[in-house]
């Protein structure tokens, strides 16, 4: 086959699969749920930041059991997600690296840890997190420009248990999680294909 007839082709088809989509989004444009939307979530009891964090505050060092913790969620015998922590997972958590010695910690932290098998932990990451694109639903759908929103939560709870009793909390987070992301492709769907093709075309 002539270089002339493959060029030739290519050219067709490239028009054919512009003009489909070109059709397609005509039929599309004015549908306000034509673009997607993500959700991830992790599993847990609570809905909220709030709800998380609620229930975190309630957990007192020195008084709170790890039994008192299954009322508050933080038990990973009955709620999913949480994991627990032996001894060694401890030190990684608060011993990072060789600079951090151990009398560094929390006296709370380095006596679990010198209890080694009596010292657990338990370690939790609710979080909900939403995104969608928005915006022109033709410039989106030929790739052109692309506008994502991002929401939703995130908390983190690492709960050290020495003998059965809490001796040690720390948390960490996120209340409102929130993001936009641009993206924009001047050739539209022309951006992924080669050189050769396009000046074909």
């Amino acid at each position: 086959m002539s270089s002339l007839a493959k060029h030739s082709i290519k050219k067709c088809a490239l028009f054919t699969a512009i003009l489909l989509s070109t059709t397609t989004l005509a039929l599309i444009t004015g549908c306000s749920n034509a673009l997607p939307r993500e959700e991830d979530n992790v599993r847990s009891r609570w809905d909220s930041f709030e709800e998380a964090m609620a229930d975190y505050e309630k957990i007192e060092p020195y008084v709170t059991t790890q039994s008192e913790l299954q009322e508050l969620g933080f038990d990973p015998y009955t709620q999913p997600n949480i994991h627990i922590l032996s001894y060694l997972d401890v030190i990684q958590r608060f011993m990072p690296n060789q600079s951090i010695k151990l009398e560094d910690l929390d006296d709370a932290v380095s006596f679990c840890i010198k209890s080694r098998s009596n010292c657990i932990a338990y370690e939790a990451q609710p979080q909900k997190s939403k995104s969608k694109r928005v915006g022109n639903v033709a410039l989106d759908l030929m790739t052109f420009k692309r506008r994502t929103l991002r929401s939703g939560w995130s908390f983190y709870a690492l709960i050290v248990i020495n003998d059965g009793i809490v001796v040690y909390k720390v948390w960490s987070g996120e209340p409102i999680v929130s993001g936009e992301k641009i993206r924009k492709n001047p050739l539209g769907p022309l951006q992924g294909l080669d050189a050769g093709t396009i000046k074909a075309f």
